[in-house]
């Protein structure tokens, strides 16, 4: 039987630090969740290096701007962060997910001042 993802022993990079998957939890009430206001990439790494790693992370960048907030971290510090993820876990090959939200300080169709959440799975 395959272990749910929120028991696995990886490591998540979330808001800037590598913390255990477990430990990598937001509240129910995420204005991402409810109102669809997160974006994501899905990226391959092979033997360690991450397939069109930059085109990723600037689309991620893009995409959150499509949605009226600004990711808190440049593409070179996603990179950084995609890279780590991988390296840490010690997985060569893998699915990367970089995911970015808004997060629970506002349940409201426009949560400008909510903060910006960033994890890469």
């Amino acid at each position: 039987m395959a272990v749910p993802f929120d028991q696995r022993p990886d490591l998540i990079w979330f808001d800037g630090k590598l913390q255990p998957t477990s430990d990598s939890q937001i509240s129910v009430l995420t204005h991402g969740l409810h109102y669809g206001s997160c974006v994501f990439e899905g990226e391959r790494a092979y033997g360690g290096a991450i397939y069109k790693c930059t085109e990723h992370s600037e689309r991620l960048r893009r995409s959150a701007g499509i949605l009226d907030f600004e990711i808190p971290y440049s593409v070179d510090e996603i990179e950084a962060a995609k890279k780590l993820v991988v390296e840490k876990n010690g997985m060569a090959s893998c699915y990367v997910r970089p995911v970015a939200w808004r997060g629970s300080e506002m349940m409201a169709v426009a949560a400008q001042h909510s903060t910006i959440h960033v994890a890469i799975a």
